[in-house]
């Protein structure tokens, strides 16, 4: 029998504030533990929440990129669970009147897409847990630590439908979202300081059939490949289950990553009963309406329209025009050509010898490059490389010198005598001279053995210190043979 599954994702993204949900606590990752805290924080008796408005703006924008309906009135409620990270008893969350409901993500968005919409359920906002610590003490083996600075941040929950139809599918949409989320400023992407992370919702049933199976739920993933792993083996292993004539339980399963699999942490009839009611010390959430007007006209460009516009503007094809936005350069590639840099050279230097720069120095953000070398010096050194007084390995030597010292490609150039070699009887002469000196080479050549004539562009590159135009020797090394 053929089987389909059915997943569903929900994406816990922490909003980009600087201060907590409900206080005026810090929400920046790696203060030492319980630094970040206050009466709000910790619950105590007589400690009021006070709703955070940049974290409502956040959240509406994402609301809104995703085709939502955005809720004028939204209720905030208690989650009632009792957990060494929760020190209040219950999380503060939306249940019953959220923050959005209803959007969709299309199948025609993006490049990532499948040939299929997904649903947008709803989206949230909540206050997070703290973290329990297990190790790196010296009595780890028998006891865990928690550490509440993460608890009271801004997160928006996203939930869709089980519209994915695979692992892959899942991975992508998880990655599409976190493009979206970076991009609009709600969410800083780092996955690894679990600033975004998912869970998700997987089920089988027989291809064609209407009805849904039991779903288990897979918590805290929190990298595209774990999700598509963790749901490639839960996928296999519901399949297995229903072949054996069993019954695939419903409940909450981890991803063991060391030995790829699943397993259980509870079944749904150990689950919590989180008797949700309104939250007493906070009013309704209303947003007025020139204000969500005013957030949805405010939206930045989504990844989607900024790759349409750069494929639309400069012919790039999806296969150009992707890394230079998933790596975040997209800004600093169109203020480059707006300096006069030609485009196609420009993403081409962006996602090679630029990207290789910034990696060594152990930098992901292009803030780091920016600081160092303005899109206009970028576009001054492509220009010395399109005039011919530069060559292309040269310019990357010119340009390491750029970031170590801040200074243009052209006074580096002048400084210190870089300028290519194009003077005809220059190269002539040099090239007589390794002709002279290789004698082995050009019989080699002349007898058939065309790659000798690289090894004698070389010697005359060597001889200039690579400062010969490159064409202009290949040009004359052929005519000096006759060829």
């Amino acid at each position: 029998m053929n089987y389909e599954p059915a997943i569903g994702l929900e994406i816990h993204a922490q909003l980009l504030t600087a201060s907590k949900i409900f206080c005026g606590c810090a929400t920046a990752f790696g203060a030492a533990p319980n630094t970040h805290l206050c009466p709000v924080c910790l619950g105590l008796p007589g400690a009021l929440p006070v709703l955070n408005h940049a974290a409502v703006d956040r959240a509406v924008q994402a609301a809104f990129a995703l085709e939502c309906t955005v809720h004028a009135t939204s209720i905030f409620a208690r989650k009632n669970y009792f957990y060494p990270d929760l020190p209040k008893g219950y999380q503060i969350s939306q249940y019953e009147q959220p923050l959005a409901t209803g959007g969709v993500v299309r199948a025609d968005s993006d490049y990532w897409a499948p040939a299929y919409d997904i649903r947008i359920t709803r989206v949230h906002m909540e206050e997070d847990a703290g973290k329990l610590l297990h190790e790196g003490f010296p009595d780890s083996a028998n006891r865990s630590y928690v550490d509440l600075n993460r608890a009271g941040t801004p997160l928006i929950e996203i939930v869709t439908e089980p519209d994915l139809r695979s692992a892959a599918d899942a991975a992508a949409f998880f990655e599409y979202l976190r493009e979206l989320l970076v991009a609009l400023g709600v969410n800083d992407g780092n996955m690894e300081e679990g600033s975004l992370r998912c869970d998700a919702n997987v089920s089988v049933r027989a291809a064609g059939a209407r009805q849904l199976g039991t779903k288990a739920e897979i918590k805290n993933l929190n990298s595209f490949r774990f999700l598509q792993e963790a749901v490639d083996h839960e996928i296999a292993r519901q399949i297995d289950v229903v072949e054996s004539g069993a019954q695939v339980r419903q409940e909450t399963r981890l991803w063991d990553s060391a030995k790829k699999r699943t397993v259980s942490m509870r079944s749904k009839e150990e689950a919590h009963d989180y008797r949700y009611f309104p939250e007493p010390d906070l009013p309704p959430l209303v947003i007025d309406p020139e204000r969500l007007q005013k957030l949805k006209d405010d939206l930045p460009e989504t990844p989607a329209l900024l790759r349409a516009r750069l494929k639309k503007v400069h012919g790039f094809s999806d296969a150009e025009v992707v890394p230079l936005t998933a790596a975040g350069l997209a800004a600093y590639f169109e203020e480059t050509v707006a300096a006069g840099g030609e485009a196609r050279l420009v993403r081409n230097w962006l996602l090679g010898p630029v990207r290789a720069v910034v990696n060594e120095a152990g930098e992901g953000d292009p803030a780091w490059l920016r600081a160092r070398v303005r899109p206009e010096a970028l576009s001054g050194l492509l220009g010395l490389v399109n005039k011919g007084t530069i060559s292309g390995s040269m310019a990357k030597d010119v340009f390491d010198k750029m970031v170590a010292t801040g200074r243009s490609a052209d006074d580096i150039v002048q400084t210190e005598g870089l300028a290519q070699i194009d003077d005809e009887s220059q190269i002539v002469e040099l090239v007589a001279a390794v002709l002279e000196k290789n004698s082995d080479a050009v019989a080699q050549f002349r007898s058939g053995k065309t790659n000798a004539l690289g090894f004698l562009v070389g010697q005359v590159m060597k001889a200039t210190s690579g400062k010969a135009n490159p064409a202009r020797v290949n040009e004359l090394l052929r005519r000096a043979l006759g060829t």
